[in-house]
């Protein structure tokens, strides 16, 4: 005798011979199932209609509609559900017509005792890993979700709406705007609406590298291509595979790696350097500029076709001095982030800081208030941040404390306190000073600074 299984589902058996019904009824909750039964596709769809089920045999010969179409309306109600077509033909085609159609499995009449409760088994199994997939991706989406994009203004809401538009598309993107404005945030945004969201989105930073090793590290090389390259090393376009790759600074690339651009997005291949045979790859290119390349096309620094090719749907971030009415917002969502990362108090903006904030042009975009609120919050003390936290050239105190001390007053007295708000934290007082480790300690040497005994 067959053991009850240790996972009992809801089963629902729909099939115009009683007979049929009653045995496999009788079977399955002999088996520790609950089912419910149905001699029509009317019948089954009022059930389905009342309750969800886990499971459901169908039989696919039936008067009025058949199995086969009450599938699809099974399908449609009840999307999760795990559907089995019986009958007693045993045809190839049938067969691939319900599998085709979505079913999990078929089985012919008569049947195996045996058969059906390893079926139902695996039908079991099968259903918990999808359910088990769609858990993951939905924890997945909710811990991989790109930060969001902040702002109110007209340009910026401009710019949700076309990327809510080409997200879901395979477009190529070509994202335009001044540094610091978030290029990289939008083409993660857009990355995260597409269908493409589960596979990677990888970042390359045009500008950072030199032609040669731009070329190497696009589209990998092969063991003994040049000197040096002892190993096989796939590139990002092949790491991009079933994703997406982000070009950033696309104008700061050489003739040569542009000729090789073009063929790529052309034929989607990719071919490593010393290597003869091309792979095909599936990607989306996302590219970013903060230059005009149509000005750079006339000057003949930059290739028309290629051009062509990346300015599919064009996306273009405003200045943040062009929407004062999104520095509050922003400030206000780093505030938050940074109180937070750094285990501080909550803390607000007085309005005098506000005023200051909206007042300064932002040459640097979104990055530097940014980083000047990440400066007050290292500086301030709950529960507001004032206008004395906020860097001098954004307050405009900067020519007047500079007048009353020497530069090089000035510079230990802020040397110091950063170190004191940081308390002596020196990776992240460096970092907040926009210098590096060895400069900071050259510096408090230099000045005498000294840690506090209780610090």
């Amino acid at each position: 005798m067959t053991e009850r299984t240790p996972h009992p589902l809801s089963l629902l058996l729909v099939d115009d011979e009683p007979i049929v019904l009653q045995s496999l009824a009788d079977w399955f909750r002999h088996e520790g199932h609950e089912v419910e039964t149905a001699s029509n596709a009317k019948e089954a769809l009022r059930r389905v209609a009342e309750r969800t089920f886990d499971l459901a045999f169908l039989d696919i010969k039936m008067p009025g509609m058949d199995g086969l179409e009450l599938q699809r309306r099974l399908a449609e109600a009840q999307p999760e559900l795990t559907l089995v077509v019986m009958t007693a033909y045993a045809s190839v085609e049938t067969a691939v017509e319900a599998l085709k159609s979505g079913a999990y499995d078929y089985i012919t009449k008569p049947f195996d005792p045996e058969e059906l409760s390893l079926l139902v088994r695996r039908a079991g199994e099968h259903r918990s890993l999808r359910s088990e997939n769609l858990r993951l991706k939905e924890r997945l989406e909710a811990v991989a979700a790109p930060e969001p994009i902040v702002g109110a203004s007209p340009g910026m809401r401009r710019v949700l709406e076309l990327v809510e538009a080409v997200g879901a598309s395979e477009a190529t993107v070509l994202i335009k705007g001044e540094s610091g404005t978030g290029k990289e945030l939008v083409a993660r945004a857009i990355h995260a609406r597409s269908l493409r969201r589960y596979g990677p989105l990888v970042v390359v930073n045009c500008g950072a590298l030199a032609e040669g090793v731009l070329e190497s590290e696009l589209f990998g090389h092969e063991k003994g291509a040049f000197t040096g390259a002892q190993h096989r090393h796939k590139g990002k376009f092949e790491l991009a595979d079933g994703g997406t790759i982000f070009l950033d600074e696309i104008a700061t690339v050489g003739p040569r790696v542009q000729v090789d651009l073009l063929r790529v997005l052309e034929e989607k291949t990719i071919t490593r350097v010393g290597a003869q045979k091309p792979i095909p790859v599936d990607f989306r290119v996302i590219a970013a500029t903060n230059r005009d390349l149509e000005e750079m096309i006339a000057c003949g620094e930059f290739r028309e076709d290629l051009f062509w090719r990346l300015n599919v749907f064009t996306i273009e971030i405003p200045p943040l001095r062009e929407r004062p009415e999104d520095i509050e917002l922003l400030a206000g969502h780093f505030l938050e982030r940074f109180t937070r990362a750094m285990n501080r108090q909550p803390m607000r903006l007085s309005s005098e800081a506000v005023a200051a904030l909206v007042a300064y042009p932002w040459p640097g975009n979104v990055r530097e208030l940014q980083n000047a609120i990440e400066r007050a919050v290292v500086v301030g003390s709950p529960p507001s941040i004032g206008v004395d936290e906020l860097p001098l050239r954004v307050t405009g105190r900067e020519a007047d404390r500079a007048g009353a001390l020497s530069l090089e007053e000035v510079e230990k007295s802020h040397v110091r306190s950063v170190l004191e708000r940081s308390r002596w934290n020196v990776s992240q007082a460096a970092r907040l000073l926009e210098i590096d480790r060895g400069t900071l300690y050259n510096k408090i040497e230099k000045y005498g600074l000294e840690r506090p005994l209780d610090g």
